[in-house]
């Protein structure tokens, strides 16, 4: 059963990156409900990922620096209600290397998974929200899809920060 609302946006700089994070961090439930919720997030390397991971995080409380986490693959954020697990998978050495992570205590209510590189994943769990970052040469473009029945809510809030209509519904 495949969710069915996405929206398309074009981000003019970095600061409306960072203001399209804040709008996902504002559009989530505001309670934790059932699993993690998954935010997976493609593009090419300089296309905006962290940047919006960078939003998203202070929106929900977060203080200090934000970086990708390239070499270590997971930096966490305890920001009430959530659990922030952001993961960067692009120098992900093998599937041993993942497991190392111990992910699976993580995947529980309350967990917030913003992972870059997803497809460094294998099989698994469904995103529930499915962002596509692409660079151009004066702007970046962005789509994020509802991946799972309970993120179409949340895409819709987006289009509606944003004042909107989500495709597709």
């Amino acid at each position: 059963m495949g969710a069915e609302s996405s929206v398309e946006l074009v981000l003019p700089d970095e600061a409306a990156t960072v203001e399209l994070g804040a709008h996902i961090a504002q559009a989530l439930p505001s309670t934790v409900g059932e699993g993690a919720w998954r935010v997976h997030l493609h593009g090419d390397l300089g296309a905006g990922k962290t940047t919006l991971v960078r939003g998203l995080v202070r929106a929900l409380g977060g203080r200090g620096a934000v970086r990708s986490p390239t070499y270590s693959l997971l930096e966490t954020y305890a920001l009430a209600p959530w659990e922030v697990l952001h993961l960067d998978l692009y120098r992900l050495a093998g599937a041993g290397e993942l497991q190392a992570l111990g992910l699976p205590d993580f995947d529980r209510p309350g967990a917030l998974w913003l992972i870059e590189w997803p497809e460094r994943l294998g099989a698994g769990p469904p995103a529930d929200l499915e962002v596509q970052l692409r660079a151009e040469p004066a702007q970046h473009r962005v789509s994020l899809r509802a991946g799972t029945p309970r993120a179409i809510e949340v895409v819709d809030r987006i289009a509606s920060s944003y004042e909107l209509s989500p495709t597709g519904r």
